[in-house]
């Protein structure tokens, strides 16, 4: 019997009514069956230059879409390519979606040395993302890709990574029903957990909320609760515009910087924290060792093993942060509405220490130009000075690889994917000189797809962050002082269009004729020229 339709085909048919509409991939002599269905299901394609790539880029999409990015890997190679990718999404809880092909089911284990092949596949993609399934018959793939997509709604968030052998790519799946599955919702929290927590939050003198990634989609129930309770909020990086960097009661900062150690620590009576695991990226970017409150601590998470992790709770609360916040609101009695207002004015004071005038102008000139925009940060400096005082207009707005999987080479493919999902938002991709070296062959892929990305690079000729550590540690530079290419010439020769900044008003001029051009641009900002023809 003739087959019509293919397991690769009936994928992408499942795919689409799941809502996606973009996929990142390199096709291979793997992956072609993946591609027969990809014409008439009228998805976008993304080809990166290297599966590397491909995963920043999905991770960039779904941090700006909220949707899982997918992408399309062949075996073996391009599975290991795209790993450190999966780490830095696990690290940080993006959703992402691999598909990949695996060799065929009869030749599974065998060692015989097949194109591609990997002695265990699986057991490699295993430890990057929440889970990994060998597809054995194509009968499965609807239950399977309902299974994944069901992590995306209902669990924290990561990649999952789905493997097909090519047998299996290639059989009849004519008879699949390719609708997608109803998905369940997160969890609310369990009503003697609320209680237990609003009990304590009721008896607080000084009530502290901190808030992670977890509470991106909670931003109306983070506010309505910290007014109630006059509570000031300290957030980390992924939580960057969950509230309005306005109000009264939004620190910003960094959790990780000492005074704000110390109000968390020493300080608050009660800390509340939202959707963040404590972790050492986060909380102690300085090394001053693992934060350690005396307070009562609530913890609430959409992942229950991580409520066990980094910190002991004196409340834990299993449940999405949404929900388990207004469940709070319910049973919190209001304060006066001032209490939290001077505890934020102290905190703001206390954190401008450590402010960067070079690198604050910088922003300025960005925010001056073109107003509410979309970051995307590599391990740079400007990008640990965003971490700490750039602040965003709604979540998702900024965001960077330098804590967490802390990988170098994010900026330039993840800012390709936030544009694709940011409408008409502009996009920034904010890499150093040396950083930018993993993946700067990624702007042809800006450049072939028309996407008016504005690349900065900060050029210091080298890996300053680590000069500076070895500086500190009083050991001889060795390594980091590499040769920096001519980005602009590189980025012209991808058909992009090129300026070099030696000064402040040069990069202001620069990105206003990137923003009124609208064609992938890239920037080189001479650190040392900025800083020498500039008065901060």
């Amino acid at each position: 019997m003739t087959k019509t339709k293919t397991c690769g085909q009936a994928l992408v048919e499942i795919l689409k009514n799941y809502a996606v509409d973009t996929i990142f991939g390199i096709p291979g002599v793997h992956t072609i069956e993946l591609y027969r269905g990809l014409e008439n299901a009228s998805l976008t394609h993304i080809t990166p230059r290297h599966e590397q790539g491909a995963g920043f880029m999905a991770d960039g999409y779904a941090r700006v879409s909220g949707k899982p990015g997918v992408c399309f890997i062949i075996t073996g190679p391009g599975m290991t390519n795209i790993v450190t990718a999966m780490g830095q999404a696990l690290q940080d809880s993006v959703p992402m979606l691999v598909i990949s092909s695996v060799n065929r089911t009869h030749q599974l284990g065998m060692g015989e040395g097949r194109l591609h092949e990997l002695p265990n596949q699986h057991g490699l993609t295993s430890q990057v993302c929440r889970f990994s399934h060998t597809l054995l018959s194509a009968d499965n793939l609807p239950k399977v890709l309902a299974q994944a997509f069901a992590v995306f709604s209902s669990q924290r968030p990561g990649p999952v990574h789905i493997e097909i052998p090519l047998d299996v790519l290639a059989a009849d799946a004519s008879h699949l029903d390719v609708s997608a599955w109803p998905l369940p919702q997160p969890p609310a929290p369990h009503p003697q957990a609320i209680e237990q927590a609003a009990a304590l939050l009721n008896n607080a003198q000084r009530p502290l909320m901190i808030l992670g990634g977890g509470a991106k989609q909670a931003g109306p129930q983070v506010q309505a609760l910290a007014e109630k309770l006059s509570m000031p909020v300290i957030n980390t990086c992924n939580a960057k515009g969950v509230m309005p960097a306005t109000h009264p009661l939004w620190v910003g900062g960094t959790p990780s910087h000492p005074a704000l150690r110390k109000e968390m620590e020493d300080h608050a009576d009660v800390v509340l924290v939202v959707g963040s695991e404590l972790a050492e990226t986060d909380y102690d970017f300085f090394f001053l060792g693992d934060v350690a409150m005396q307070g009562k601590v609530i913890r609430v998470d959409l992942d229950a093993a991580q409520l066990l992790r980094n910190h002991r709770a004196d409340v834990a609360v299993y449940a999405d942060a949404g929900l388990a916040l207004g469940a709070l609101h319910e049973q919190v009695a209001a304060v006066q509405a001032e209490a939290g207002y001077s505890r934020v004015s102290a905190l703001k004071e206390a954190i401008s220490d450590l402010n960067k005038p070079q690198y604050q102008a910088v922003f300025e000139v960005i925010d001056a130009v073109l107003g509410d925009c979309v970051i995307v940060g590599d391990s740079t400096q400007p990008a640990y000075y965003a971490q700490a005082y750039y602040e965003t207009k709604a979540p998702g707005r900024y965001f960077h690889s330098t804590t967490g999987y802390g990988t170098l080479g994010y900026a330039f493919p993840a800012a390709i994917g936030a544009a694709i999902a940011a409408g008409d938002l502009p996009v920034i991709g904010l890499t150093g000189d040396g950083g930018g070296q993993f993946s700067l062959n990624e702007m042809i892929t800006a450049a072939e797809n028309q996407l008016p990305v504005i690349y900065v690079v900060w050029n210091n000729t080298g890996h300053g962050e680590i000069r500076r550590f070895m500086d500190d540690a009083r050991v001889q530079r060795e390594g980091v002082n590499i040769t920096p290419p001519d980005y602009t010439a590189l980025a012209e020769s991808m058909g992009c269009v090129a300026y070099n900044a030696d000064t402040l008003e040069q990069f202001a001029n620069a990105l206003k004729a990137a923003a009124q051009a609208g064609k992938t641009t890239l920037i080189n900002v001479s650190e040392a020229g900025l800083e020498a023809g500039y008065a901060f």
